[in-house]
């Protein structure tokens, strides 16, 4: 690196595997404007090697003796000045992707991941700007949709609680798109009293119509339940 060139990207690589260290930092190396400062086999000793050579990036693997790399993960970040952190590893469970970007870490890649993307990761990260390995990304996208439904379920279930039994009965019939007439004949209920209950059902929960009842219904998964 020439004077007037920036000044090099510092990498720290943790890794409790001395060939993935070796490998990692000849690919990094290939980088004129990337440096390996340092390297750790245990979560423990990234502490003090980031206290001594002040990297940039560290390069992070999960599964390491002593300290694992989600707990280092967290140690480290919730320092004033912490490095950017890339979580690298074979594994890629929901729970280890949001408990390293809950602890602050700025990526996530797999170790499959090809050497040029790992490189350019860690440019971009230094940079400040987050990367997720594509796979990562669509299951995080997956697992907040589930995270929504879940949401979404819970408060429907909530406010249908507000119903007595009968009221429940009704609505999930209501649900399933059957009529007054319908719903009278299988819960041996007449239609005016159908009707009633029906009223009822729209004050307690606030709601406009039939539809909005039978929409809440499949929101709380009464229609799966009930079949």
């Amino acid at each position: 690196m020439t004077a007037s060139d920036p000044r090099p990207v510092g990498v720290l690589i943790a890794d409790d595997d001395p060939l993935v260290r070796s490998g990692l930092t000849m690919m990094l190396g290939g980088a004129p404007d990337i440096r390996v400062v340092a390297e750790a086999g245990d979560g423990a000793e990234v502490l003090s090697l980031v206290d001594r050579h002040t990297p940039d990036v560290v390069l992070m693997d999960i599964r390491m003796p002593l300290m694992d790399g989600l707990a280092a993960t967290e140690a480290l970040r919730a320092r004033r000045g912490a490095p950017e952190v890339i979580v690298l590893t074979t594994f890629d469970a929901d729970e280890h992707v949001l408990r390293a970007l809950r602890a602050g870490a700025a990526g996530f890649l797999l170790k499959d991941t090809p050497p040029a993307e790992i490189v350019a990761a860690v440019r971009q990260v230094a940079r400040g700007h987050p990367v997720l390995s594509p796979a990562v990304t669509r299951r995080l996208i997956a697992r907040v949709a589930e995270s929504d439904h879940d949401r979404r379920r819970a408060r429907a279930r909530d406010r249908l609680a507000l119903l007595n039994h009968r009221e429940r009965e009704v609505a999930v019939a209501v649900g399933q798109g059957r009529s007054n007439a319908d719903i009278g004949a299988v819960l041996y209920l007449s239609v005016p009293t159908v009707k009633t209950h029906v009223s009822g059902i729209l004050t307690k929960l606030d709601l406009n119509n039939r539809v909005q009842i039978a929409l809440l219904v499949n929101d709380a998964g009464l229609l799966d339940d009930a079949g």
